[in-house]
Formats: structure tokens, C-alpha cells, sequence
């Protein structure tokens, strides 16, 4: 796939979430913690805001959109934003 394939659309809505913590660990889902709401909005204001968190903090956030080619899944994990951010400035 080359760079003129890939077609990201940052306009699509997108929910950022943090994952409650503890230690400045997650709570697994298994002890029943869920992802909460921090901010709705558009994928590019969710990348921008997750953006604005410390980086030793990314890990506890995820943001959830709608699945684009093989770059975008549903569930975005710190790793995807930041790849995705180092990615925009070439598409």
C-alpha cells in the first residue's frame, strides 16, 4: 500500500477513553473496570487530546472511532495514536 492509498478520514466521530488505574497501572476488565468518557468529538480532536496527556500516562487511553483500511481499527491503543500522529505529517 503506498502513500497515495492510504486515505485516513480525521473528520470521522471518534470517543477518547482512560482506563481507570491504579499504580499508574490499568484495572483489568476482569476486576470489572471499564474505559471512561473523556472527550467526543471528531478522530483528529481525540489524537489532539490524547496528545496533550504525559506520555507516561498514554497507555491508560484509548480512543474508539469507526474502522478505516487496515491503519484505523475500532479500539486505537496508545501505540496506533502515536503511529497515526507520526504518520498525518506524510498523508
Amino acid at each position: 500500500m503506498s502513500q497515495a492509498d492510504v486515505k485516513i478520514n480525521f473528520d470521522t466521530p471518534a470517543i477518547l477513553r482512560k482506563w481507570p488505574s491504579l499504580n499508574h497501572e490499568r484495572i483489568s476488565a476482569i476486576l470489572g473496570a471499564r474505559p471512561y468518557l473523556i472527550a467526543e468529538g471528531t478522530l483528529d480532536e481525540c489524537i489532539r487530546q490524547f496528545m496533550s496527556k504525559p506520555a507516561s500516562q498514554h497507555h491508560l487511553y484509548e480512543i474508539h472511532t469507526t474502522p478505516q483500511q487496515t491503519l484505523v481499527t475500532a479500539v486505537l491503543s496508545a501505540e496506533q495514536v502515536v503511529e497515526l500522529v507520526r504518520l498525518r505529517e506524510f498523508l
